[in-house]
């Protein structure tokens, strides 16, 4: 057998262009993209139906799984889904009368990749201040 190092797939150029915060200021365009995105999450309703969509079986849902939970009409769903559509966050692709929509994991991840804490800065004194 070889030592030799072997390069690691699925590694998205988006995740690699975002250093944590704590590292690295954002750029004014970069905290643009970023904020566009955490606006579309601050909505309750985006919120979960981005975790429903998320979590349905396929990784994918039809526009027509996603307006039961909620209490409110299709069209707000509908518009819910364009702002998450727009921000950059989910996919979604028209199948006949209806849409599908699904998450898109480097959106996901270059939050993610954002919000991570390095080792030394992740446990915070009681009180929350250091």
């Amino acid at each position: 057998m070889s030592n030799l190092e072997l390069p690691v797939l699925g590694q998205d150029d988006a995740v690699a262009c975002c250093s944590p915060m704590v590292r690295e200021p954002l750029g004014e365009e970069a905290a643009a993209d970023l904020a566009k995105m955490f606006k579309a999450l601050s909505d309750p309703v985006r919120l979960r139906l981005l975790s429903l969509i998320a979590s349905h079986e396929g990784g994918e849902a039809c526009v027509c799984d996603l307006t039961g939970p909620f209490d409110v009409s299709q069209p707000t769903i509908s518009h819910h889904l364009k702002v998450l559509r727009e921000a950059g966050l989910v996919g979604s692709e028209r199948r006949g009368t209806w849409v599908y929509y699904w998450v898109l994991p480097a959106a996901l991840a270059r939050l993610s990749a954002l919000l991570q804490a390095p080792a030394a800065t992740a446990a915070v004194p009681a009180g929350g201040a250091r």
